[in-house]
C-alpha cells in the first residue's frame, strides 16, 4: 500500500488531492511502522532522560545523524545494560512517529553494548562515580574473621567452584559452610547474587540457620561478557552495604570486576579465596606448641635470672653470724644474771615482808573491835532498842532462809526414804527411759551409795521412753 492509496482524497479542482493534517501524519505512521517494524540500530547514546513515570527517553546519534529513542517502562529492566550518555550501543526496536509533534522515534525493546570497548568504557564511568561516592575507601573494608565458624559461599551449586572451596577449607580449617546457590551469569545474575549477599546478612539469632561470619563471591574464569552481571551497580552496592565481611572472588587472577573494588578483600582465584578466608589448623596447632614452649622456656629462664640475682644479692649481705653474733653474746650475759637476779629480788621482798609483820601486832585489831563495843554500848536507850528489833528481824530472816536452803538441798528427800540414781560417770538420771539393759547405775542413800545394774528388755524401753512424757526433776 501506497501513501497516496492509504489516504482517502477529497474532490478538489485540478490534479493534486489535498489532505488534512491529521491524516497525513496517522498516514506517515503507519507506512513507517509498516516498512519498518524491526529495526537494529547502532548508535551512541545521547540525551538520557528518566520520566517519573519510569520510562527512558534517550537519542541515538552517528557522526552525520541523530534519532529520538523511547524505552517504556516495562522493558527497562530486561535491557542488557542501562543507558548513560556516550555509551556505544546496539539496540533493536520499532520506528514509529509522535503524531502531535510530526517527529518519528526508536521504540527501543532490547539494549546490549556495541562491543569490549564499550563495555570497558561503561564500566569505566560507572567505577569513577562509585570510587567519587567513597565506596572504594579502604577505611571502609572490614577486617576478615581469624577463625570463622560458619562460612557463607555465593555460587553456582554444580560448577567446579563450590567443590574447589568446599575441599580447600576441608583440608585447612574444618567449618560449616553455608551455600546460597545462585546463577553466575546471565540478565538474572546480579540479581540473584545481591539477594543472596542480603540474605546471608539477614540471618541472625531467630533462624535455624547460623549467621556467617564471612561471606565469599565466587565464579569461574570467562570474557568480559560472561563477567559482566558482577559489574552491575546495584550489585556493587549491595555488597558495599553488607555487615558481614566479604571476598569476592570472581574470575581468573587477571579478571577484574566491580565488586572486587567494594568487597573487603579480593581474591584472584575461588581457590584462593578459601585459603584466604581460613587459617590451617596444623599451623595453628604447631604455633600454639611453639608458643607453649617459648613460654616454658621463658619461664626457665626468668627464675634462672632470679635465682643468679638472689645468689648475687646473698654475696653482698654479712653472714648470719656476724649480724646475730653481739646480740646472742649480749643474751647469754642477760641468761646467766637472771637466776642471781630472781634470787636477789626474793631475798628483799622476804626481807620487806619480815619488816611489815612485825608490826601486825593482835592488839592493834582488838582495839578497832573494843572501841566499836564500847560505842554500841553507850548508845541511846531508844536506838539500842531498834537496833535489836533490826537483829531480831535479820536473824529470824537467816533462820528462814536457812530453812528454805535446808529443804532445797538435794539430799533433803534421802532422809524420808528417796534415793538418787547416778550413772558410773556421776551424771544424774531423770528418768527410767534415760537407762539402757545392763547400764551400771550408783544409788545413793542418806546412809551411803549402793552400786545397781539394770535390767530389762531394750525394745520395751526404747519404746517406754517414746511413749512416756518427761516427768521432770523431783530435786
Amino acid at each position: 500500500m501506497t501513501l497516496l492509496e492509504s489516504a482517502p482524497m477529497e474532490p478538489a479542482p485540478g490534479n493534486t488531492p489535498s489532505y488534512s493534517v491529521s491524516e497525513l501524519a496517522f498516514a506517515m505512521k503507519r507506512t513507517l511502522e509498516d516498512a519498518y517494524g524491526f529495526v537494529r540500530l547502532r548508535g551512541e547514546i545521547s540525551k538520557v532522560t528518566r520520566h517519573a513515570s519510569g520510562h527512558i527517553y534517550l537519542a541515538l546519534k552517528d557522526e552525520r545523524a541523530c534519532i529520538d529513542g523511547v524505552v517504556w517502562k516495562g522493558s527497562v529492566r530486561s535491557l542488557g545494560c542501562q543507558p548513560e550518555t556516550g555509551l556505544e550501543v546496539i539496540v533493536t526496536g520499532r520506528i514509529t512517529t509522535y503524531p502531535a509533534r510530526s517527529s518519528y522515534q526508536l521504540v527501543i525493546e532490547s539494549m546490549e553494548p556495541a562491543g569490549v570497548g564499550a563495555l570497558l568504557a561503561q564500566l569505566e564511568r560507572l567505577k569513577v562515580k562509585l570510587q567519587a561516592e567513597g565506596l572504594f575507601d579502604a577505611a571502609k573494608k572490614r577486617a576478615l574473621p581469624a577463625s570463622p565458624a560458619v562460612i557463607g559461599v555465593v555460587t553456582s551449586p554444580t560448577g567446579a567452584v563450590i567443590r574447589d572451596i568446599l575441599h580447600r577449607i576441608r583440608d585447612r580449617w574444618p567449618c560449616r559452610v553455608l551455600v546460597w546457590p545462585v546463577v553466575v551469569q546471565g540478565s538474572e545474575a546480579a540479581a540473584q547474587v545481591a539477594a543472596a549477599v542480603r540474605g546471608f546478612n539477614a540471618l541472625g539469632a531467630a533462624n535455624a540457620l547460623p549467621r556467617p561470619d564471612l561471606i565469599i563471591v565466587a565464579r569461574g574464569g570467562g570474557s568480559i561478557e560472561d563477567l559482566w552481571a558482577f559489574n552491575d551497580e546495584a550489585l556493587a552496592r549491595t555488597v558495599a552495604d553488607s555487615a558481614i565481611p566479604l571476598i569476592s572472588a570472581v574470575g581468573h587472577e587477571t579478571d577484574t570486576t566491580l565488586i572486587d573494588f567494594v568487597s573487603d578483600r579480593r581474591a584472584p582465584t575461588p581457590t584462593a579465596a578459601a585459603e584466604i578466608a581460613t587459617p590451617v589448623l596444623a599451623d595453628l596447632k604447631a604455633q600454639v606448641l611453639g608458643l607453649e614452649q617459648r613460654t616454658a622456656r621463658a619461664v626457665q629462664r626468668t627464675f634462672e635470672l632470679r635465682r643468679a640475682r638472689l645468689d648475687s644479692a646473698a654475696r653482698g649481705l654479712p653472714r648470719p653470724e656476724a649480724l646475730l653474733g653481739l646480740s646472742s653474746q649480749r643474751f647469754d650475759l642477760a641468761a646467766g644474771r637472771l637466776a642471781a637476779g630472781l634470787s636477789l629480788n626474793v631475798a628483799a621482798h622476804e626481807r620487806d615482808l619480815v619488816g611489815i609483820s612485825g608490826r601486825l601486832k593482835p592488839h592493834l585489831l582488838h582495839r578497832p573491835v573494843a572501841e566499836r563495843a564500847e560505842r554500841l554500848t553507850n548508845l541511846p536507850p531508844r536506838l539500842a532498842v531498834a537496833v535489836a528489833r533490826l537483829i531480831e528481824r535479820r536473824e529470824d530472816r537467816l533462820e528462814q532462809q536457812g530453812r528454805l536452803l535446808r529443804s532445797f538441798h538435794p539430799e533433803a528427800p534421802l532422809s524420808r526414804g528417796f534415793a538418787l540414781v547416778r550413772r558410773s560417770d556421776g551424771a544424774l538420771i531423770h528418768a527410767s527411759a534415760d537407762l539402757s539393759p545392763g547400764e551400771a547405775i550408783a544409788l545413793k542413800f542418806a546412809d551411803g551409795i549402793a552400786r545397781a545394774k539394770v535390767e530389762g528388755d531394750a525394745a520395751k524401753m526404747t519404746q517406754r521412753k517414746q511413749a512416756s512424757p518427761d516427768q521432770g526433776n523431783l530435786f
